[in-house]
């Protein structure tokens, strides 16, 4: 079955940097377009980060040019490179993918950013 393993999350003062890692399984990785989510205190799930598997990027307003996302194919991997982190960038992070019009995500990652 689909499985989606985040990791790397943690505490970090503001200015900071984390990277997040979410690791796929049950999937057929390299075709699929992968993206990381956020939930903060009180808030709904929004989208952070996209990549396609032709390896196209876009990324929401509010984290673009502090955060990278990238991918492992060969890892079963996706990535996201998190500076200048920001204390609302707390929030547990995911990632997802969508099949057959489903969409997965994983038990997410705490990341908390202290002012």
């Amino acid at each position: 079955q689909v499985q989606l393993v985040e990791s790397g999350g943690g505490l970090v003062q503001a200015g900071g940097s984390l990277r997040l890692v979410c690791a796929a399984s049950g999937i057929i990785f390299r075709s699929k377009s992968m993206g990381w989510y956020r939930q903060g205190p009180g808030k709904q799930r929004e989208w952070v980060a996209g990549i396609t598997s032709g390896g196209s990027i876009n990324y929401a307003d509010s984290v673009k040019g502090r955060f990278t996302i990238s991918r492992d194919n060969a890892k079963n991997t996706v990535y996201l490179q998190m500076n200048s982190l920001k204390p609302e960038d707390t929030a547990v992070y995911s990632c997802g993918t969508s099949i057959n019009g489903a969409n997965y995500w994983g038990q997410g990652t705490q990341v908390t950013v202290s002012s």
